[in-house]
């Protein structure tokens, strides 16, 4: 399923992360969140577990690829379409 990045987002001041550092990455592996650190109400950066920042490393590995942005752009120049359906049947989902 596919979520919005921003749903995972939350918010946490800069003496709250210093305080609980180890349990804040423990829940935001748990959970799949990420955390925005503020002082004085303005970000300052953004604390995540391994697994997803591997995840987001991977993806924007893959968008850099000449390769990939090719097959990208020649699909969309396709006007060859497939159902939600079709495209199930084809992964053998």
């Amino acid at each position: 399923m596919i979520q919005q990045l921003i749903n995972d987002q939350k918010f946490i001041n800069v003496q709250g992360a210093q305080a609980g550092l180890t349990r804040l990455f423990a829940d935001a592996d748990k959970t799949g969140t990420f955390y925005t650190v503020l002082k004085n109400d303005k970000p300052l950066g953004v604390l995540m577990s391994k697994r997803r920042w591997d995840s987001l490393s991977e993806d924007l590995e893959a968008l850099s690829s000449p390769n990939y942005k090719k097959r990208i752009a020649d699909a969309r120049k396709s006007k060859i379409r497939y159902s939600s359906a079709e495209m199930k049947k084809m992964l053998g989902m």
